[in-house]
C-alpha cells in the first residue's frame, strides 16, 4: 500500500454491476486507495444498458461475516451467488456507500459517460482517464480460456481482444487489470510491467 504521507491521487475504478467490477474495487479499497485520495468510480453507459443481475452485490456496504483486517470489510457476493433480490438497484450507489463505510477519509465521485459515434467501451475508459488526469486506472477483468493460457497480450487495436487488457496496454497513466480469486485467495494483476502477479488478500 502507498504510504499515507504521500501526495494525494486520483484513483480511477471502473464500475458496473458485475462481479469482476466488484472484486477490482474490493482491490482498490483494500490496497492502492489511502487517505485523501480521491476515488472516481467510472460507469461507461451503453446505448441498450442490461439489466443488473448482481443488484444484491451492493446492497449493504458490509457483509457481517467480512474480515476485519486492516479496518476493511471484503464484499459479499453471497446474494448473487444466491440469486439474492436485490432487484434494480442503483450499483454506483452501493458502490459509493461500500467505499464511504471502508475508507471515510477518502473522497467518492461517481461518474457516467456514454459510448457515442460508435467509439468501444475501452477507449471512452482510456480517453475519460486522460482528461480526468488520473494517477491510477483500475478495471475487472473476467478470466477467459485465452487469458488463462497466454496471459494478457499487447495489441494494437481492441477487435478480438478483452477490453481490461486494452486499457492496461493503451492508458496513458498506470493501470492495472484486477481477477478477484475468492474471497480469501487474493488477487491476479496485470499491468504493463507485471504480468500474472499475484497478491494475496
Amino acid at each position: 500500500m502507498v504510504g499515507v504521507n504521500e501526495a494525494a491521487r486520483k484513483v480511477m475504478v471502473v464500475a458496473d454491476p458485475s462481479r469482476e467490477s466488484a472484486g477490482a474495487l474490493d482491490y482498490a479499497l483494500s490496497h492502492a486507495i489511502v487517505e485523501n485520495d480521491t476515488l472516481v468510480l467510472l460507469h461507461v453507459e451503453t446505448p441498450n444498458p442490461w439489466k443488473n443481475p448482481f443488484g444484491a452485490l451492493f446492497k449493504n456496504p458490509m457483509s457481517p461475516g467480512g474480515s476485519s483486517r486492516g479496518g476493511s470489510q471484503s464484499l459479499s457476493f453471497a446474494a448473487a451467488a444466491e440469486g439474492g433480490g436485490g432487484g434494480e438497484v442503483d450499483f454506483l450507489d452501493g458502490m459509493k456507500r461500500t467505499c464511504m463505510a471502508r475508507q471515510p477519509k477518502v473522497k467518492v465521485v461517481a461518474e457516467k459517460v456514454e459510448m457515442t459515434d460508435g467509439k468501444d467501451k475501452a477507449s471512452v475508459i482510456i480517453a475519460h482517464s486522460a482528461a480526468s488526469k488520473v494517477d491510477l486506472l483500475i478495471i475487472g477483468q473476467r478470466k477467459t480460456l485465452s487469458n488463462a493460457l497466454l496471459g494478457p497480450r499487447k495489441v494494437l487495436s481492441l477487435k478480438g481482444f478483452d477490453t481490461a487488457d486494452y486499457v492496461v496496454e493503451n492508458s496513458k497513466c498506470t493501470s492495472v487489470a484486477v481477477q478477484k480469486k475468492g474471497q480469501k485467495a487474493g488477487y491476479l494483476l496485470n499491468s504493463k510491467t507485471h504480468k500474472n502477479f499475484w497478491l494475496l488478500a
